[in-house]
């Protein structure tokens, strides 16, 4: 059964058509990635579905009494609350029918309704259907239900008293979640919910997403992610939306089939409307020269044979694909030792962070640097930098070796909001104004974008902009700190193929856990203040850590006083 249908709707937004007399139909099982460059419109095509967005035509149905839970990119938590209060509030239908059966007991207190017959049981009827739709919407488990999907999503007892306004950004999108899966709607949809999320949180949305009872709809550049929970894959891009069935990972192959068939039939018809027209030439002169109604005839209907390809839509257009990001990334040989760390330790306010860390990074060597959210990993980076002082230990980078920084928050660009991407670029390194917007637009700005205050670009734009003043500092080391977080997938892709070939070391500090596949060949994690090495790249990580705990867990224990002892 189709829970949502959309049908033939059109889209505007700040003048410019996003995309128009699309169709697209949710099953009640529905597990859909749906993905697309930035700017193509998934989180407009949400809006629709949810009705926070009117499209300028079209329709869109919902099946009777389904309800829709819609997780929006940036999650927002009450103010003034803590955890548990917030996640306790009632979902709107809730209210209203607990509102309703306060109405019917104050009624049914009314001496007016109970010395009357046909009043009392009318009221009765109205309570019963209350208490029908109140235990339909789950109103008797509702707090059992918050507190266990709280667990679900890492949130301790000692955090439900936790104020909403310490959350991080990822614990403000579980906490929404938690809310939002305490509904249980017929269909839910999820924009970019992984964001934030440390590599912990992320198997727990994953594990929620695969068990969810109804559908689930999914915004997401995370292809790890999109690999373990979708069935099927929406493709929107140029306006037009396109089904594949499978997971990602099965979506690029059948993609790259399509579009190569496609081509092929492209290269075929052309062939064939270039005979068609080398013929209406030749009736058309013969019927001239010769002065042949035959001939005349013979050219109308050929040219009719084109006009009818159009209009039924029979035209094969050639496969455009979309301008990859321009990323060139070279570096050079430079000292041995690009990285070392000794005895490291750093704290705040006697909260020891971590101690005695000790890591070498070696030129050539490409290192993920995991570890959960608050672990200390960006802090790392600043000591790396410079911009703090550690309490113990020391930092070393080799004499030939230049650093260069991506920041997670782009705090590299924070002095430069009111200034333009152009003078950016040009501070970075000397360069005239069209050598630097011949780079931007190479990193898919436009040129009225070169020229606007960078504080007016999205985080995405904002994240190419700081991989293009990487190319110009060019380093042979590289700190990159959740780089892929705001690029699109095809940027993620480009910046994963500059990697390939990078003539030095790279220091990665990510929770993409595809990327990390893709590039690294050693991960180091920091968790518990203490960093642990491992060989291979994020899957390798998995199955060693899968390994240990198996080992773990089979260690005999014996009792004792009623404590378990490890032998």
């Amino acid at each position: 059964m189709q829970v949502i249908h959309l049908n033939k709707i059109t889209i505007n937004h700040a003048g410019r058509e996003i995309f128009r007399d699309l169709n697209w139909a949710l099953d009640e099982r529905a597990r859909v990635g749906l993905v697309g460059p930035n700017g193509s419109g998934k989180s407009s095509l949400l809006k629709a579905m949810v009705g926070e967005l009117m499209p300028e035509s079209g329709v869109v149905t919902r099946a009777k009494g389904a309800r829709v839970g819609y997780l929006p990119q940036e999650a927002r938590a009450p103010a003034g609350q803590t955890v548990l209060k917030a996640a306790m509030t009632l979902p709107p239908e809730l209210q209203r029918v607990e509102a309703e059966l306060a109405r019917i007991e104050a009624r049914l207190a009314d001496p007016a309704v109970y010395g009357d017959g046909q009043a009392l049981e009318r009221q009765l009827a109205a309570q019963e259907r209350a208490l029908d739709d109140y235990e339909r919407l789950g109103g008797a488990r509702f707090e059992s239900k918050i507190r266990e999907l709280l667990a679900h999503f890492g949130f301790a007892r000692n955090d439900h008293d936790t104020a909403t306004e310490a959350l991080s950004g990822g614990q403000k999108k579980l906490l929404a979640l938690a809310r939002l899966a305490a509904e249980a709607p017929e269909l839910l949809l999820l924009d970019e919910p992984d964001n934030h999320l440390d590599l912990d949180a992320k198997a727990r949305l994953e594990s929620f997403i695969r068990d969810y009872p109804g559908a689930v709809a999914i915004v997401s550049h995370d292809r790890y992610l999109l690999d373990e929970v979708a069935t099927e894959i929406a493709e929107l891009e140029s306006g037009r939306l396109t089904l594949y069935k499978g997971n990602y990972s099965t979506y690029t192959l059948e993609r790259e089939l399509s579009r190569l068939r496609q081509q092929q039939m492209y290269v075929a018809q052309q062939k064939r409307i270039t005979q068609i027209e080398e013929a209406i030439k030749r009736f058309e002169i013969a019927a001239k020269v010769n002065d042949s109604e035959r001939a005349a005839r013979q050219a109308r209907h050929r040219r009719r044979m084109l006009e009818r390809m159009e209009e039924n839509g029979e035209v094969i257009y050639r496969v455009t694909e979309r301008k990859p990001l321009d990323i060139q990334l070279n570096g050079w040989r430079g000292s041995t030792k690009a990285l070392e760390v000794k005895r490291l330790a750093m704290a705040f306010d006697d909260n020891r962070l971590f101690y005695d860390l000790d890591l070498l990074v070696r030129h050539g060597e490409r290192v993920g640097l995991v570890g959960p959210n608050g672990a200390g990993k960006s802090v790392l980076f600043s000591l790396i930098l410079g911009e703090r002082q550690p309490i113990e230990g020391e930092i070393r980078i080799g004499p030939s070796v230049r650093v260069g920084h991506y920041a997670q928050e782009h705090q590299t660009l924070s002095a430069w909001l009111d200034r333009t991407p152009v003078e950016f670029i040009r501070d970075v390194s000397p360069s005239t104004d069209g050598e630097a917007v011949s780079m931007l637009l190479k990193f898919l700005f436009t040129y009225p974008q070169t020229r606007q205050p960078i504080r007016e670009l999205s985080g995405g734009e904002r994240s190419r902009l700081q991989l293009a003043a990487l190319m110009r500092v060019n380093p042979n080391l590289l700190l990159l700190d959740e780089p892929t977080n705001n690029l699109d997938i095809p940027s993620s892709e480009a910046l994963e193929t500059a990697l390939e070939p990078f003539d030095g070391a790279a220091l990665i500090i990510s929770h993409d856990r595809y990327f990390l596949d893709r590039v690294v060949d050693r991960i180091v994690e920091l968790n518990d203040g203490k960093l642990t090495d491992y060989v291979g790249g994020y899957t390798d990580y998995l199955d060693y850590r899968a390994k240990q705990s198996t080992k773990e867990a089979e260690k005999p224990v014996e009792l004792r006083a009623g404590r378990g002892k490890v032998k």
